[in-house]
């Protein structure tokens, strides 16, 4: 039997994402993949529509999502995987990271707005409703109004840290971002380490130091992770007995990102599940990941 298809970073309509939750696994499931993984930016709120979809077919979901975290003006990523969604530290947590969003992005559009003809209605039209607003939405409504042609266009652009409109968001440490998740009983994994327009977001001193907290594993096939920054990160791995991942980064049309363009070995797909106490993989009929 081939190993199985995972991918474990994808996002809905509940972050930044273009489709719905359900959308999002209908997707995963009709791209062949067996299991995948929900990771919206700070949110679980789309777990219950994502898993009472996955239960009807043949493919197996982790419930996760990717929590912000920041070192200085540096942004670190981590997914926590199999999180207790009710942990009060970490809803506490999370609620005070979409809250600063939201100021900063109203900040960032009243900085753009008086340069460019955008309004803060343009933006939450873009929007979920409850979905935590960030640059992606900015985004979107600056291509709407026809001042960008896509996405990445608006990041390299108006929405650039260079661009004069760009302001930083409030977030935890990468350590505390460790502890949080630990603490709700979920598996924490640092996404994109290595970005090409980032380099590797944490020196070896701060990765031992998360590794001591609780990190599990490293994404590394990822698009945006660079060839040398791979290597570095693959050493790690061996050096601190971490697990590494690979994952799309689906956002629907959002992102040009593939469903399972990079994939998870079943070994980390089987740590995962196996450290976790906060929730449980979701499968449905014939999933072979059950």
């Amino acid at each position: 039997m081939p190993d199985p298809f995972i991918d474990l970073h994808t996002h809905s309509s509940v972050s930044d994402g273009t489709e719905r939750p359900a959308e999002l696994v209908r997707a995963a499931a009709a791209a062949g993949l067996d299991g995948v993984a929900l990771t919206d930016h700070d949110t679980t709120a789309g777990w219950d529509e994502a898993i009472a979809t996955a239960r009807q077919l043949p493919l197996t979901l982790l419930p996760g999502l990717e929590l912000s975290t920041r070192v200085g003006y540096r942004s670190v990523h981590v997914l926590g995987y199999l999180v207790d969604p009710t942990d009060p530290g970490l809803v506490a947590e999370t609620t005070r990271i979409r809250d600063g969003r939201l100021e900063r992005a109203r900040r960032m559009v009243e900085r753009i707005g008086e340069d460019h003809p955008l309004t803060w209605d343009d933006v939450l039209a873009q929007a979920s409703d409850g979905a935590p607003i960030g640059r992606p939405h900015i985004a979107d409504a600056l291509v709407a109004r026809g001042l960008e042609s896509d996405r990445s266009a608006a990041f390299r652009g108006i929405l650039h840290p260079a661009s004069g409109y760009y302001e930083p968001h409030e977030a935890p440490s990468p350590l505390r971002g460790v502890e949080l998740i630990r603490a709700a009983g979920g598996v924490p994994v640092i996404a994109h380490p290595a970005a090409s327009s980032r380099g590797i977001v944490i020196d070896e001193d701060a990765l031992r130091t998360l590794v001591d907290a609780g990190l599990g594993g490293l994404e590394v096939d990822h698009r945006e992770n660079v060839s040398h920054g791979k290597r570095t990160l693959l050493d790690w791995a061996t050096r601190y007995g971490l697990f590494v991942t690979g994952s799309s980064d689906y956002h629907g049309t959002g992102k040009p990102n593939r469903l399972g363009e990079h994939r998870t070995a079943l070994v980390a797909f089987d740590a995962i599940v196996g450290e976790a106490t906060g929730s449980a993989p979701v499968s449905g009929p014939d999933a072979r990941l059950s």
